[in-house]
């Protein structure tokens, strides 16, 4: 079954303009019940927030989540309508809308879901081999190239970019060094304990999960590679925004709500404890809990607080939807080869991040809205960010496509 959608937008704001003709003077949302996919990790935790504490009611709308054993799955109910919007990955969203390796649907992000959060682990055969971190990975796999494989959750996912951003740093090039495989989160552990692969980079708690089973030990969380970088987003077709922008909006409003209450330190075992259910991420709340509230350990006897540990609100910088943001992960699809030619990078995340729509939410919630639609990061080996030249940087890596 094949859906594509034929909406084009022409301009940054043509979803919101388009929408407001056939809704003047009515901010009811068109639906009552949303159904929000999402998968079983830590960072589904606004999604699920926002409807058993219902916070969606007061915006006169239920979010109704419907769990997806993969993000295959998760975007092939997006793009055919099955379901209205998603957790899903940043770059994931960003590749449908571009047709990269697959179905071509244009698509929205409404906000960002969370900041930080996931994690690169290996397999503990390698610890037997003297592996313990990515310079000493680097010499194993110099040595034996090609002998290695190594799995993420989707291939313009955030996980595959963490990962091959990672590998790179230590001068392994994910697209020849080593073999790369797209495993489902919740797999990821049982995966490396029957030697499947070698490592993986996946969301939590399933890095804490491979600790606690002993199959898997943390070499590092994304924050190693970006402090504060984007991860999840609240995504949806174009299509849906331009048809039902209030019940858009009514979703950003329940989900702020949800991610303010998630950011105080008070209500975090408790939310560790209600995501923990079998419907929602089906793991044992101390194996969530522990990362979710800053507590690491590596499995190999280190442990930490990490002060860059999984953020959903932080003063409303969480949330919006930075244009750089966006632009970022285009820059990586060029890095590797997913994407031929230089995009427009600014036109397409214009195109894809629903500023205004954003901005309404916010402003009738009283969340801050930061000044700047893009903002400076920097990575791992101290490369700037800023979206003001997408071209150069994507060309800057010398371990490339």
């Amino acid at each position: 079954m094949i859906c594509v959608s034929s909406y084009s937008p022409s301009s940054p704001n043509a979803i919101m303009a388009d929408s407001a003709k056939g809704n003047i003077g009515s901010d009811a949302p068109e639906l009552r019940g949303v159904k929000v996919g999402f998968i079983p990790l830590t960072d589904c935790a606004s999604v699920i927030i926002a409807s058993v504490m219902k916070f969606d009611e007061k915006y006169g709308i239920k979010i109704i989540p419907v769990k997806q054993p993969s993000w295959s799955a998760v975007r092939d109910k997006i793009v055919c309508g099955e379901l209205h919007a998603a957790h899903m990955l940043y770059g994931m969203v960003y590749g449908v809308h571009l047709g990269i390796g697959g179905l071509q649907k244009d698509m929205a992000v409404l906000m960002t879901i969370n900041n930080n959060g996931q994690g690169i682990s290996l397999a503990r055969h390698l610890e037997d081999k003297g592996v313990c971190d990515g310079s000493a990975l680097a010499r194993l796999i110099k040595a034996q190239p090609g002998e290695y494989t190594f799995a993420h959750t989707y291939p313009t996912g955030t996980h595959a970019m963490w990962l091959y951003y990672w590998l790179a740093h230590y001068g392994i090039n994910p697209l020849s060094d080593i073999s790369t495989i797209t495993v489902p989160p919740t797999q990821m552990a049982a995966n490396a304990r029957v030697a499947s692969m070698d490592g993986f980079c996946v969301g939590e708690p399933w890095n804490a999960r491979g600790i606690l089973k002993k199959t898997s030990f943390s070499v590092a969380s994304s924050q190693d590679i970006w402090p504060d970088h984007p991860e999840k987003v609240l995504g949806c077709s174009a299509e849906f925004v331009r048809q039902y922008p209030n019940t858009a909006r009514a979703l950003v409003m329940a989900m702020l709500d949800a991610a303010k209450y998630i950011d105080s330190r008070a209500n975090r075992a408790k939310v560790a404890e209600i995501i923990s259910d079998k419907s929602y991420v089906d793991a044992p709340v101390d194996v969530i809990a522990g990362r979710f509230l800053g507590s690491y350990q590596d499995g190999l006897g280190k442990e930490w607080h990490d002060p860059n540990h999984i953020k959903f609100f932080n003063d409303g910088k969480v949330p919006f939807p930075y244009l750089s943001d966006g632009m970022w992960f285009l820059t990586q699809f060029k890095r590797w080869g997913l994407l031929k030619e230089d995009p427009d990078y600014l036109e397409i995340a214009h195109q894809i991040n629903q500023i205004e729509l954003y901005k309404q939410a916010a402003s009738g919630i009283n969340v801050p809205v930061p000044d700047n639609e893009m903002r400076r990061s920097v990575l791992m080996g101290d490369a700037p960010w800023d979206g003001s030249d997408p071209k150069q940087y994507a060309a800057s890596f010398k371990v490339r496509a």
